[in-house]
């Protein structure tokens, strides 16, 4: 192997058999992807869901994370959204020519042990190399199968009045720590991407409240632009509490500084529920005994006055409309 990507790694030939021997074969190693076919196959039998992604975040490495986690993340968390058990992904790279070959097999370990703490696998691929400056290191694009739940049904389209929203945590941990990363910055404490597999968390939701109504992970937008598209097509409004929402004081620190609003800065580790009232208590609990749910806590609730709109009691005591992101706050975040 060579220090470096060079053309020939994506030219079909010798060099590109062996870097897909050598770094992925080798890193992802399942019955599935060892048959080394054009397409993996796989018995399935009820409800599935199919998800497909693309990561263009700048840059390839930053605190907590990289790439290839967050390719792996955030696929089996669409997975996720929708009431599905993860099972397998594919993973295409698309390689600018001069990317050390350490970088590239870290992202590999990366994306390998991700997978495994997911509980999926990598069963197909592709890999294809393009001239230097065409693609700012590295591009993945991912696709994802799950099955769904028998009696789950989830949708942005089904909050009602009444209803309650749950977040499994603080807002605004992924896009800080790609920025700080990005522009050379320092806030005065650690910050570090949320970016995590959300499947188990759902799963132990779905365990005692089948009849969880939405699923959505607050990524590009944030929290606020999440949630807007839920009242929107639910046509029903939501009342945040501000006092309930967790920001670190870091993060706090940041967006102050910068300029951005917590509510649209972006997440990758995160799950907002609309849960049935009478199901709130049991799948609050249920979150907080999981890893990634321990500092969950019910954040608003769903009305029926102002459809479509998503409203903030703040700490003060008064209310603002929380409106939808307009512009991009933090372009290549994910």
């Amino acid at each position: 192997m060579t220090e470096r990507i060079l053309l020939t790694h994506g030219s079909g030939g010798r060099t590109a058999h062996r870097l897909i021997e050598e770094v992925f074969v080798a890193a992802f190693d399942n019955p599935m992807l060892a048959a080394m076919e054009d397409s993996a196959t796989a018995d399935f039998s009820g409800r599935m869901a199919f998800t497909t992604d693309g990561f263009v975040v700048h840059p390839l490495f930053f605190p907590g994370g990289d790439i290839g986690k967050l390719a792996v993340c955030g696929t089996v968390n669409d997975l996720a959204m929708a009431g599905a058990e993860p099972l397998y992904l594919s993973l295409g790279m698309i390689i600018e020519e001069g990317l050390p070959v350490d970088d590239l097999r870290r992202i590999v370990d990366s994306i390998a042990a991700s997978a495994r703490e997911a509980g999926v696998s990598i069963v197909t691929g592709d890999t294809k190399v393009v001239h230097h400056g065409k693609a700012d290191g590295l591009f993945i694009t991912t696709a994802g199968v799950g099955r769904v739940r028998d009696g789950v049904e989830i949708s942005s389209a089904a909050a009602q009045p009444g209803d309650k929203i749950l977040l499994n945590g603080s807002i605004g941990d992924h896009g800080v720590a790609v920025v700080s990363q990005r522009e050379g910055l320092t806030f005065g404490g650690d910050v570090r991407t949320d970016c995590a597999p959300l499947g188990g968390l759902v799963a132990a939701m779905l365990d005692v409240a089948p009849d969880i109504r939405c699923l959505r992970d607050p990524t590009r937008g944030g929290v606020a632009t999440t949630l807007n598209e839920v009242a929107d097509r639910s046509g029903v409004g939501i009342r945040l509490n501000e006092d309930a929402i967790l920001i670190t004081p870091v993060v706090a620190g940041a967006c102050e500084l910068l300029g951005f609003d917590p509510l649209y800065v972006a997440n990758e580790g995160k799950v907002l529920a609309v849960v049935p009232p009478d199901a709130a208590d049991a799948v609050l609990a249920a979150m907080r005994t999981q890893v990634y749910g321990r500092d969950a806590t019910i954040i608003g609730e769903v009305v029926a006055d102002d459809p479509g709109r998503v409203v903030l009691q703040t700490r003060l005591g008064t209310t603002r409309i929380v409106e939808m992101l307009t512009g991009d706050l933090l372009p290549r975040i994910c």
